[in-house]
């Protein structure tokens, strides 16, 4: 059995397999992307100056 596109067909069972699938992938990746930080963000030089209280 075929599809419209020649594919073979799906069962019901792979249907809702393949859609859970790219669901689980969706939030994968809105999370990822929620957590990202910005490389401009870690490529910054900032000037941390407390190993130096300790010296006149």
């Amino acid at each position: 059995m075929r599809d419209q596109d020649g594919k073979p067909a799906l069962s019901r069972g792979e249907q809702i397999q393949a859609a859970e699938h790219e669901a689980a992938k969706q939030r994968l990746l809105a999370q990822a992307e929620a957590e990202r930080i910005p490389a401009e963000e870690t490529t910054k030089a900032v000037p941390d100056r407390r190993w130096r209280r300790g010296q006149p």
